[in-house]
């Protein structure tokens, strides 16, 4: 256990280029020896369990004051309110940083054997993908079939030898390593386990649900979604809850919130915590009366709502996987594949426990185009906070958002290439990676 505290030590400061290859610790200090060992390093949960949460300020759910605004920490919360080209500036990708460690850590158990033990195979192979497949959403472009095997990806650490110049991959070759790394975890991991940092089986398939959906392959994504669904299924009814409470989910971890399946928190930012950051107005209103959702998302103000709807039961903002976002993804495809009936079935469970006893009638929908339009208003509504939106705007490129802000008007059109962040300074000045377009 000393090696396992010395790595947590030497591994602070890792990144996926030069920036990280420069760190060359005493190889003797990066090889753990035992399961026990490999399984303590998966188990290290500020390093695992974090999800981003910078692409949440840009994605038009909340707005600030512009007092608000200057008050944040960090220019690049600042620049990812307006869309800024440079979003980091000297400044350092914390998402960027967090995501790539998770990377090194999970090859590093690969690299050492896993112990043997397939279960911890599984946590590793299901850890590199989680963490890939968030690079790809922050900084590579939306993934599109015509384009992806030019397109520039992320760059694909498989082994944990530093010595190993990174290169980017693309698009394609990027999502195809996070589906093998899904399908290869999946039968290995447990189905069950009383911690949610932890990864059940159920995760790899939800995660391969979300990757499908992205990909824009509906068939395959409600497939994983309906296999997730299959084990792990359950909805809190918000009757049960407490609208006045200012966290009114139960705590996720190790075991509270019977609606997540894999527990990640997005990486703090004041944004989330400021007093200043209300609900989208148009969003906040969209709630029906009888909708219980609003008094348990949104404590009210003014003419908005402070969020509170955060499923991790503490102050960090819920990042990870939950059964809600599984019935929403097996609607919407159901729905683009015509299926109008079964769509709307599993939008109305859902529903069914989110309103006030009593007052909820089932919706119905003529023809699937219309229930694909009611789906992807509710996913909105539903997974507000979750930092999904970002994702939804990406692949679904039919928004313009607008903000003002001390007298100036910032728009972010539909496909416009700030939708991929830049990588942070550091990889491109010393790593030599191929810096996006803004």
């Amino acid at each position: 256990m000393k090696k396992i505290l010395l790595i947590f030590i030497a591994l602070l400061c890792i990144s996926c280029g030069k920036a990280f290859l420069d760190t060359k610790p005493d190889k003797s200090l990066l090889i753990p020896e035992t399961a026990a060992d490999m399984q303590a390093l998966l188990d290290n949960s500020a390093v695992f369990n974090g999800a981003p949460g910078i692409t949440g300020i840009a994605d038009g759910d909340f707005y600030t004051t512009p007092a608000g605004w200057t008050a944040w920490a960090t220019d690049g919360e600042r620049n990812s309110y307006t869309w800024a080209a440079d979003i980091y500036g000297t400044g350092t990708g914390y998402d960027w940083n967090r995501l790539c460690q998770q990377v090194f850590y999970a090859n590093v158990v690969l690299d050492a054997g896993y112990g043997g033990d397939p279960g911890i195979r599984g946590m590793a192979l299901f850890s590199r993908a989680f963490a890939n497949y968030h690079l790809l959403q922050l900084f590579a472009p939306p993934y599109a079939p015509a384009t992806a095997a030019t397109d520039l990806g992320i760059p694909l650490r498989l082994v944990s030898d530093v010595a190993q110049r990174s290169v980017r991959a693309s698009v394609a070759d990027s999502y195809a390593q996070v589906l093998a790394d899904l399908r290869a975890a999946a039968p290995l991991l447990p189905l069950n386990n009383t911690e949610k940092s932890r990864p059940v089986a159920a995760a790899a398939y939800a995660m391969l649900a979300r990757t499908y959906l992205v990909m824009g392959d509906y068939a395959r994504a409600g497939l994983y979604a309906d296999s997730c669904l299959q084990s792990r299924n359950t909805l809190i009814d918000y009757n049960t809850l407490s609208a006045a409470a200012s966290k009114p989910f139960p705590r996720a971890i190790p075991y509270g919130n019977d609606e997540v399946i894999y527990y990640a928190a997005q990486l703090s930012y004041s944004f989330y915590s400021s007093a200043s950051t209300l609900a989208d107005t148009t969003l906040y209103r969209s709630y029906a009366p009888g909708d219980l959702r609003k008094s348990i998302f949104f404590k009210a103000s003014g003419s908005s709502g402070t969020f509170k709807g955060n499923y991790s039961g503490i102050v960090a903002i819920f990042g990870g996987l939950a059964t809600d976002e599984l019935y929403l993804v097996r609607a919407e495809c159901a729905a683009r594949q015509g299926q109008t009936a079964a769509a709307m079935a599993d939008l109305n469970t859902l529903l069914a426990k989110r309103w006030k006893t009593g007052t909820f009638v089932p919706l119905s929908a003529p023809d699937a185009a219309t229930a694909l339009a009611i789906i992807l208003a509710e996913r909105r509504k539903e997974l507000v906070g979750r930092n999904l939106r970002w994702t939804d705007l990406r692949r679904l490129n039919n928004v313009s958002l607008v903000r003002t802000l001390n007298g100036t008007t910032y728009t972010l059109a539909p496909g416009s290439p700030r939708y991929t962040y830049p990588l942070p300074a550091d990889e491109i000045s010393l790593g030599g990676l191929q810096q996006n377009a803004r």
